[in-house]
């Protein structure tokens, strides 16, 4: 082991070294500066020392070195202080460094005061229409945003083709006759205007509207039997079965559907289509052929009627 004088050499000397290495550096704090040089000379130093076994120190060796010198237990605290200053002074030089340019809202606003000095100056650069641009291009923006003024002296241009005046409307009312209501006139009428639409003889508007006096009162009846007919305009109602309008057409027999046998032209169309299928129906009595096409429980009393059919429908080809 060896003697106490020797120990006191070399911790005189390791207090020599450290003195002369306190230099201060310009690339680090000076506290730092001396932990890492500190450091450096321990570490080159402890091989140096002299211990009981020739190979390296080992856990077991340096615990029995420590026990019997304290001078290196001294300096293996100084050595273990020194590595945490130079952890502690890497740190500090690893932190977020500090701002060194304007806040964000004051480089926003520098940027927007530059930008609009740029914009200024570009503007004052532009040439005005007369001295580089032509003029014309100013003309043109001009034309564009105004309209020009109304010549006083110009008349308005008066269009090339006049529109010609709309007809008078021909009214489709016939006046009464026979005895009948404007309303009976009225759906009359329209079965005359359906036989004309079939370019038929006048003897089938006769029959016709002989057949809708004795079926209806000429009358477009709903049917009681039938709600749904109610939904449609109607005048009365009836209620003999499901038959509906003014010939009392069943739509459960063929005559067609609910909401066209509530049509006067409808059912008085289909009417005549039937009377046409009857064979020699032109020469026929009248209440022989109209029976042919309704089959009525009373086939004579179409006759009676046949003198007021006659007469309204002379009232409504004289308006035609």
């Amino acid at each position: 082991m060896p003697d106490d004088d020797t120990t006191r050499s070399e911790d005189a000397t390791l207090r020599r070294d450290d003195r002369s290495a306190d230099v201060p550096s310009d690339t680090m704090p000076t506290g730092a500066t001396r932990a890492i040089a500190r450091w450096e000379r321990l570490r080159n130093r402890l091989p140096a020392l002299s211990y009981p076994h020739s190979a390296r120190p080992t856990f077991q060796s340096l615990g029995a070195t420590l026990r019997h010198r304290p001078n290196a237990r001294t300096a293996l605290a100084v050595a273990v202080v020194c590595a945490l200053g130079v952890v502690a002074a890497v740190e500090s030089t690893t932190e977020a460094p500090e701002a060194t340019g304007p806040a964000p809202a004051a480089a926003e606003a520098d940027l927007q005061r530059r930008a609009d000095a740029a914009d200024g100056a570009s503007r004052a650069q532009r040439p005005e229409p007369g001295d580089g641009e032509p003029a014309a291009a100013a003309a043109v923006q001009a034309a564009e945003t105004t309209e020009p003024p109304a010549d006083p002296d110009v008349a308005a241009a008066e269009p090339t083709e006049t529109a010609e005046p709309a007809p008078e409307p021909t009214s489709t009312t016939v006046a009464p006759v026979a005895g009948l209501s404007q309303v009976q006139m009225d759906n009359a009428t329209a079965i005359v205007d359906a036989g004309l639409a079939l370019q038929l003889p006048r003897r089938a508007m006769v029959i016709a509207v002989a057949t809708a006096m004795q079926e209806s009162t000429l009358l477009n009846r709903a049917s009681e039997v039938l709600p749904e007919s109610k939904n449609y305009p109607h005048q009365g109602t009836g209620w003999d079965h499901d038959s509906v309008g003014l010939f009392q057409q069943r739509t459960s027999t063929g005559w067609g559907a609910v909401a066209d046998l509530m049509n006067p032209t409808y059912s008085a169309t289909q009417f005549y289509l039937a009377l046409q299928r009857v064979a020699g129906w032109e020469q026929l009595p009248l209440t022989v052929a109209a029976q042919a096409v309704q089959v009525s429980a009373y086939p004579g009393h179409y006759a009676q009627h046949e003198a007021a059919a006659d007469a309204v429908v002379t009232a409504v080809l004289a308006a035609r």
